[in-house]
């Protein structure tokens, strides 16, 4: 009987413990490449978020220190005051003044400007509407969120002391005076001096993003303060 000179290979696929292993394997290399991306994804959100919420924070003092640095005392209205809750400012903003208060309402920081003036009788009522604000005016901007408390010093005399506290009085004319009679004849009253430096403390809390109190020391600049 004669024999085939070539005998055809016998094909053997993979048996179902070998393709259900192999899947396994698959499932498991996959499971941990999935979680490994998704830690990366969520430790990016919450990098991008501490980044946000750094930049706003230093936002916020960068503005802070803009407002003090243009405070202006032009004896109509205060230059600066505080009464323990609303920090109030008369500030230069290109060739006029307007008045902003910055004040804590709901654990929010808001900032209050009023549009930007040259007369006199403008600057009183915008500075009178500061004792009135209810957070929705025009102007009105949330600096920070989470804000649990917050306190303003001022430095005066060689010492920091609260900016509610009495001393360091000057003669002020009467703020129904204009700029051009204030030094002919007005009506004198009493007021504090602006402070030499001001010291801004807020304790930060739920919401913010931080925790613990923050305080910030801004000089006034010297040649802005007009007696």
């Amino acid at each position: 009987m004669n024999q085939p000179l070539f005998m055809p290979r016998l094909q053997r696929g993979f048996t179902l413990i070998e393709v259900l292993v192999s899947l396994l394997i698959l499932a498991v290399l996959s499971a941990t490449a999935w979680k490994g991306m998704d830690s990366i994804s969520t430790a990016r959100q919450v990098a991008d978020g501490n980044l946000k919420q750094t930049l706003r924070l230093q936002s916020v003092i960068t503005q802070f220190e803009a407002d003090m640095g243009q405070v202006m005392d032009m004896q109509i209205v205060d230059g600066m005051q505080f009464d323990g809750a609303h920090l109030r400012l008369t500030r230069r903003s290109g060739e006029g003044l307007q008045v902003v208060t910055w004040y804590v309402q709901s654990n929010r920081l808001l900032r209050w400007a009023s549009p930007v003036t040259t007369k006199v009788g403008e600057l009183q009522r915008y500075w009178l509407s500061s004792y009135q604000l209810q957070g929705r005016e025009p102007g009105t901007l949330t600096a920070l969120k989470g804000v649990e408390r917050w306190q303003v010093y001022c430095f005066r005399g060689g010492s920091m002391s609260s900016c509610q506290s009495t001393g360091d009085v000057v003669k002020a004319v009467g703020a129904a005076q204009s700029v051009a009679t204030a030094g002919a004849g007005a009506a004198i009253s009493q007021r504090q001096s602006l402070p030499n430096a001001v010291r801004c403390q807020v304790t930060l809390g739920e919401g913010s993003g931080f925790a613990g109190t923050l305080t910030r020391d801004v000089v006034l600049a010297p040649q802005l303060q007009a007696n």
